[in-house]
């Protein structure tokens, strides 16, 4: 499939027809140096692919969104379904190829390409079928954007981000996996839910691998800058443990359960990685809980994992870490959910 893009402005016998519906203006200014083009791939137009790109459109975060698939019909046809809705969108070029070329000097390039998880499948249980998969993915984005951030979305997540990474050969600030920022979404909701208060709120974090072993910081949680548990034992309010670890297990079971009952995931993660795009893109500096070279941060030591962990995120990529206090129990936790990802990593052949 060749680059396809927007309908010829051409009329009958090779008219430009633009040329005839304004009139120049006389001694204009050239455009300002200073205003940015955006321009972001999405790799794999899927579900979870569409859905991030429909809610970036429709959030106005770009001026150019390409699309890339191998499959060439069903990647014309999501992108000619996108361009009918012009009328109702911001102003965007989308075009579409199944040649990397397209993705030249891309600011942002999302890769959501893999084998789809089905019900009952640990998101760990897709590694093999997708690491060869990025093997032809990541090296060729890379050529086209050698200074693009990378962001990583496709299961499991926190595994095919340190694939990504040594795929690409950038700096590890620049590959970035979407991880748990969806996970802690799901957290405070539930915790709202729970409290009968607005999700928003709720400042709460999942931290760790995107899945099984991810650690929940309760001794973080707070509503409108409250402390949740230092209030509750200020208060003398009793609350079992029990009551927390079941609403840590609800966040972890909700992609299981969505994906049970219609067969996937979509809207939500789709909301989630827009939210990452315009922290990136527009140099917000806000902090995210996304997967990143962990290596050095609270005791993890043993090679080089990448999780999640409130990051800074901007034009850069990662800006930084937060140091967000854990207990010994929660340190302990991320500890042991970079162990599981390492023992993984140790069984990857990264070797063409």
């Amino acid at each position: 499939m060749h680059k396809s893009g927007s309908t010829s402005s051409l009329g009958p016998g090779g008219l430009d027809l633009s040329q005839s519906f304004f009139r120049p203006i006389l001694n204009a200014a050239p455009p300002s140096p200073t205003k940015r083009h955006n321009k972001i791939s999405v790799i794999g137009v899927g579900n979870v692919g569409m859905a991030i790109a429909q809610t970036i459109l429709t959030q106005d975060l770009t001026d150019e969104l390409l699309l890339v698939d191998v499959n060439p019909d069903k990647l014309r046809g999501e992108m000619l379904d996108l361009q009918h809705a012009a009328a109702f969108l911001p102003r965007t070029k989308i075009h579409a190829s199944d040649d990397y070329a397209i993705t030249v000097g891309s600011d942002l390039c999302i890769v959501t390409a893999g084998a789809r998880q089905i019900a009952g499948e640990s998101r760990l249980n897709l590694l093999q079928r997708n690491v060869n998969l990025f093997k032809k993915i990541i090296p060729p984005l890379a050529h086209y954007s050698p200074d693009t951030v990378m962001l990583i979305v496709s299961n499991p997540v926190d595994v095919l981000t340190y694939v990504a990474w040594k795929l690409s050969g950038f700096p590890s600030n620049r590959v970035i996996g979407s991880g748990t920022n969806l996970d802690s979404s799901r957290f405070r909701f539930l915790i709202a839910d729970h409290l009968d208060v607005n999700a928003q709120d709720v400042q709460a974090c999942i931290v760790g691998e995107h899945g099984d072993s991810s650690v929940a910081l309760w001794s973080s949680i707070s509503i409108g800058g409250v402390p949740v548990l230092s209030f509750l034992k200020n208060q003398q309010i009793a609350y079992e443990k029990e009551t927390l670890e079941k609403i840590h297990k609800e966040v972890v079971d909700s992609a299981y359960e969505v994906i049970r009952l219609k067969g996937y995931t979509s809207w939500a993660i789709g909301y989630s990685v827009a939210s990452l795009v315009r922290s990136i893109l527009r140099d917000q500096r806000k902090i995210h809980p996304v997967s990143v070279l962990a290596k050095g941060f609270h005791g993890i030591d043993e090679g080089e994992v990448f999780l999640s962990l409130p990051a800074q995120l901007g034009r850069g990529g990662v800006l930084g870490i937060t140091n967000v206090h854990l207990t010994q129990e929660e340190a302990q936790r991320l500890r042991d959910s970079a162990s599981t990802i390492h023992n993984l990593q140790a069984q990857l052949d990264l070797k063409n």
